[in-house]
């Protein structure tokens, strides 16, 4: 799907407080920027979109510190919005590619990663951009804390299985996987999306495996 282009959305995130535009000056040292001590944990979502998901997190868990990730400033820019009306304390966005995921977050510095109904890119040949993709894992091993935590969420019955097939290729432990979460025992204080809502409401099953080294 083709992204609109917000006219004047970059210019807005670079304005915007809850916005960091050098991220990479920050690395090692993600917990200051919300003032928290280093025993809080470090929650990071990849591919936030518009914000709602991490957004309801960061409100119902106030002792953690919390990272929106999105590549495109057109999406980025409602995430931004929303936390200028809610002013969240402990929630900050990024624009960035994951792809460089290392150069922001320190070894073991990120205690779980949130990837939620990311791009499956349907190409074989685009495989090693799929967020799942054993290229992808390899990036977050560093970033992950001793016990950290992969969760992925998805609608796509194709992409679920190539990301199970993945971290079992990869020398991850899957701790957990449904095929249909919300009728699973996992369903239990989850947040839902703006995708899964939508796709839930047409009867389309919700997936989600979560994965640790």
């Amino acid at each position: 799907m083709r992204l609109r282009n917000v006219p004047g959305s970059r210019d807005y995130i670079k304005e915007c407080d809850y916005a960091v535009n050098e991220p990479e000056s920050l690395k090692g040292i993600w917990r200051s920027s919300f003032k928290k001590s280093d025993d809080s944990e470090l929650h990071i979502e990849i591919g936030c979109g518009k914000g709602r998901f991490i957004h309801d997190l960061a409100a119902l868990n106030p002792d953690i510190c919390y990272v929106g990730i999105e590549k495109f400033s057109s999406v980025l820019i409602r995430a931004l919005q929303k936390a200028e009306l809610l002013y969240p304390e402990n929630l900050l966005f990024i624009r960035f590619d994951a792809e460089h995921i290392s150069d922001i977050f320190d070894e073991g510095e990120v205690n779980r990663i949130y990837l939620n109904f990311s791009d499956p890119w349907p190409k074989d040949r685009h495989a090693k951009r799929r967020l799942t993709s054993s290229q992808f894992l390899k990036r977050y091993d560093p970033i992950l804390s001793k016990n950290g935590q992969i969760i992925f969420k998805t609608d796509n019955r194709d992409l679920f299985d190539f990301s199970l097939e993945q971290a079992n290729e990869s020398g991850w432990n899957i701790v957990a996987k449904t095929y249909d979460l919300h009728s699973s025992e996992l369903n239990a204080g989850n947040i839902m999306t703006e995708y899964e809502e939508r796709f839930s409401s047409q009867g389309v099953p919700i997936c989600e495996m979560i994965i640790e080294r």
